[in-house]
């Protein structure tokens, strides 16, 4: 397990202990991202226990994550500077390409180093209090834990380059429009419907998540070719697995909860 940080939590949640709930838990810091912050998140997705089959990543108080924290912020060298950002890439690919999918709930600040977590996410609900931004332009500094490769699969190079050239901000609607957030929930709700996203999800096979989340990003930047040929092969893997046979037995079959759910 990893070693306990004060700014960050982790609770099992669910009947099999199948939900990990990871909280951030600098509220009075709008949960700034520190690297001893950034080193816990990184540990705690690589070290998840094996009965969780979804995660969901929580701000305690009025924010998700305002971002970098400022007080940490100090000259480096350029090497220096190269291997911090890596340090994030680490925590962040931990939690896009770790071993189960993740739900971020959103509300108040998302923003900077907050936006480039929320990114690494594979769903994101926000309720109507989330806004998000990228100040680092306006700071003179550049985006260094993923975001340039991230948040322009998710609104386009155009939307943020105005994001980081201006200080534009996006409120919770215009966000979900532009596709920062999947889902947009009323005020105080993110929580709850990111929780029942995960328990939702966590009921599908473990391979198939897998391969949605490890497979399915690749073969979206492959040659139509190249991703044909590996969407047969994960077609073939999966499908092959023992719980996949059995669930299509009990679809066949015409047992009950096999029927596409609605919403």
């Amino acid at each position: 397990m990893p070693k306990p940080n004060k700014d960050i939590s982790l609770e099992l949640a669910g009947k099999k202990k199948e939900i990990a709930v990871v909280r951030l838990t600098r509220a009075s810091k709008r949960n700034a991202l520190s690297d001893g912050l950034i080193a816990a998140l990184r540990d705690i997705f690589q070290n998840l226990p094996g009965s969780v089959r979804a995660a969901v990543i929580d701000g305690e108080g009025e924010h998700f994550c305002a971002g970098l924290d400022l007080s940490e912020l100090k000259e480096r060298d350029a090497g220096e500077g190269m291997h911090h950002s890596r340090n994030w890439h680490v925590a962040f690919d931990a939690v896009q390409y770790g071993p189960v999918p993740v739900v971020a709930a959103l509300h108040g600040a998302v923003v900077g180093g907050g936006l480039e977590l929320a990114s690494a996410a594979h769903i994101r609900v926000a309720d109507d209090t989330t806004f998000y931004a990228l100040p680092e332009g306006t700071r003179g500094i550049f985006v260094g834990g993923g975001g340039s490769v991230r948040i322009p699969k998710l609104i386009g190079v155009a939307r943020m380059t105005d994001m980081m050239l201006t200080g534009r901000v996006y409120n919770a609607e215009d966000g979900e429009r532009l596709g920062l957030a999947q889902y947009l929930v009323p005020a105080g709700n993110a929580f709850d419907k990111a929780m029942e996203l995960a328990e939702r999800i966590a009921t599908n096979a473990p391979l198939t998540n897998y391969a949605l989340m490890h497979a399915l990003p690749r073969i979206a930047e492959q040659p139509a070719d190249h991703g044909f040929m590996t969407e047969a092969l994960i077609s073939a893997i999966a499908q092959a697995a023992p719980d996949a046979k059995a669930r299509v037995r009990a679809f066949l079959e015409g047992k009950p909860g096999t029927k596409v759910k609605k919403g």
